[in-house]
């Protein structure tokens, strides 16, 4: 095994809905996720992070079996549709929480802090609370929290989806930005194919209880199988 994530054998199983998987992510890679509504997409960045547990398998993330640790000890940041950010804190103290819990920061974390909240445009705005920004400035927070973590593993479920065509266009360019710049291995879960199609990189079909192993985005559109093709509406 030499990726970033490796699964192998991986076998996850719940209420009826199983899912089996074998595959490798390496180092600095992008990888859109994509599937029918139900597919499993969301359960395997779950499984990934460690939310969810394989019934059989192992997960390698950053060189190591984590099959058995917790969220917390693996090498994971997480971002969600709906951003996780708290009401009553400000932009500087919800990204703060992903340094210090406790929001205690030493004048080099609140430095790192506030210089990743102005790399995602959000430094004039570092003492507003979540409930005066927009949608698009919610997840630009979310990403600021990501950098000062400093995790290289980044899994993003579905988190621009409901953002404006435009909006959506500016928040995938930056996160392509920052991808590069940190050198980060992304896994995006998204419902739109033409997203999948503009960020480039690899794509990952969920279909059929089966998560196949990525494959470059210009091969995945041009030579589609029958399960993909239905999907695409082909």
């Amino acid at each position: 095994m030499s990726g970033m994530i490796d699964i192998q054998n991986g076998h996850y199983e719940r209420e009826g809905f199983e899912l089996r998987m074998s595959f490798s992510v390496p180092r600095g890679a992008m990888v859109s996720v994509i599937g029918p509504s139900g597919a499993g997409k969301s359960t395997l960045l779950n499984i990934i992070a460690g939310f969810d547990q394989l019934k059989s398998g192992s997960i390698d993330l950053n060189g190591k079996d984590v099959s058995a640790a917790p969220p917390a000890a693996r090498p994971v940041s997480f971002v969600f549709q709906d951003n996780n950010s708290f009401a009553h804190l400000s932009v500087r103290d919800n990204v703060a929480l992903g340094i210090a819990p406790s929001l205690r920061l030493s004048a080099a974390n609140d430095a790192v802090v506030m210089a990743a909240i102005s790399r995602v445009g959000l430094g004039d705005l570092a003492d507003r609370k979540p409930g005066a920004l927009s949608g698009g400035e919610l997840q630009r927070v979310a990403l600021a929290r990501v950098l000062v973590r400093q995790r290289p593993i980044l899994l993003l479920d579905e988190p621009f989806a409901a953002l404006g065509p435009g909006l959506r266009k500016d928040m995938m360019r930056l996160l392509q930005e920052l991808q590069a710049e940190q050198n980060l291995t992304v896994l995006m879960v998204t419902h739109q194919p033409d997203d999948a199609r503009a960020m480039g990189g690899d794509i990952m079909f969920v279909g059929d209880g089966q998560v196949r192993a990525p494959v470059a985005a210009a091969a995945f559109f041009k030579n589609p199988d029958q399960a993909i093709a239905t999907y695409l509406g082909n």
